[in-house]
């Protein structure tokens, strides 16, 4: 069966087309072929693949029995002991959740724990994880994998020699790899590499008639994040309205326990970039909500530049990603911290945190000489 000139509503919202179940594959540049006997030629197509786990060639790892985040949820029984090969978001959200379902855990890393993140915040988050027994093993060299029977040993390389691991399971979370096998991409004339397909900021690939959005991209790897690039590609194509995808505004949330929540330039991002920052703390410990809720660790940290301009936001604590989206939106908006701080935000909530970091931004002008002179001078009018 061959359909010829599918109406752009169809091509542009069949979002999952490429991934379809039989498999769709491109025949040429502007043909589409689904499973047997089934052709599709349209103006527009949108490739939205997705990822899968990506597994390191770690000697000995492909003939032993390891779990990634698609499979560890078919287990019917509490590990004994579950390694984790990955200190990145998913890695630690599992380890914590595993911990306290009563497995020991272990989690390996070969560099620094949510590396992308900032340290101060991610520092009360790892703290969280050692007070509940989390095992974070970092800057470890991974020589190979070893099995005995049902049971699964991680053997570290190090200067003095080797150590040996062992555990109930293994858990593999060290990121995703975007599914561009079996696409015909070379048969569109499609550009990709080993990061995922190339396309401009408009999401369109060299072949003018072929978007593609989300973790097949090679960038942010989040369901919110093809969200905002579904939404981008539907305004061009189908309305012929330019679009500019800017990933820099895609906020991030870790859901650990306290969660960590980001969003813009980090602290050390900002100072490459910016000559003079502001960085606005507000501690949790402070609200009167999270007293209330005892759920006082962390703080929330704003970076905005000489003028006031909010480059960046972190959440760390109960509550993080609701309270990021705020910090979101300024960003989008280009706004000024001014805004945050005359916003009315209600009483007694987590988001006052927000506020109070954002008036913090004022306090260095009030004790300045000439305020000062200001105000007394005011005051003598009554």
């Amino acid at each position: 069966m061959r359909i010829v000139g599918l109406n752009w509503t169809i091509a542009a919202l069949a979002i999952s087309l490429f991934a379809a179940s039989p498999p769709a594959y491109a025949q040429d540049k502007d043909t589409v072929a689904i499973g047997e006997g089934i052709e599709i030629k349209a103006r527009r197509f949108v490739i939205a693949a997705g990822s899968s786990p990506a597994i390191p060639p770690i000697p000995g790892l492909s003939a032993a029995s390891h779990l990634t985040n698609e499979t560890i949820f078919d287990l019917t029984a509490c590990p004994e002991h579950l390694i984790v090969i990955g200190a990145g978001p998913v890695g630690l959200e599992l380890a914590q959740a595993f911990r306290r379902l009563g497995a020991a855990v272990t989690v390996l890393e070969a560099a620094e724990p949510l590396a992308h993140d900032d340290p101060e915040c991610v520092r009360i988050v790892l703290n969280q994880f050692e007070e509940e027994g989390v095992v974070l093993r970092r800057g470890v060299s991974i020589a190979h994998v070893e099995t005995e029977g049902s049971r699964v040993a991680v053997v570290l390389a190090g200067a003095s020699g080797h150590e040996r691991i062992a555990g109930s399971h293994l858990l593999i979370a060290t990121g995703r790899q975007p599914n561009t096998e079996g696409l015909g991409l070379d048969a569109a004339g499609i550009a990709y590499g080993p990061a995922g397909i190339t396309v401009d900021r408009g999401l369109r690939t060299n072949n003018r008639r072929v978007y593609a959005i989300g973790d097949v991209t090679g960038g942010p790897r989040f369901t919110h994040a093809a969200n905002y690039h579904a939404g981008l590609v539907i305004r061009s194509a189908l309305f012929r309205l330019p679009v500019r995808a800017d990933d820099s505004l895609i906020p991030r949330v870790t859901f650990t326990d306290p969660e960590l929540a980001h969003v813009g330039l980090t602290e050390a991002a900002a100072k490459r970039t910016h000559k003079v920052i502001r960085v606005l703390r507000w501690p949790l410990s402070e609200n009167d909500r999270a007293q209330a809720e005892r759920e006082t660790r962390g703080h929330i940290k704003v970076v905005t530049d000489k003028r006031g301009r909010i480059l960046g936001a972190t959440v760390v604590g109960t509550g993080a990603g609701e309270m990021i989206a705020i910090w979101a939106l300024a960003l989008s908006r280009r706004l000024n911290v001014r805004a945050i701080a005359g916003t009315v935000v209600p009483y007694p909530t987590l988001a006052e945190i927000g506020k109070r970091a954002a008036i913090t931004y004022f306090m260095p002008s009030l004790r300045s000489a000439f305020v000062r002179r200001t105000i007394s001078l005011l005051r003598r009018f009554g």
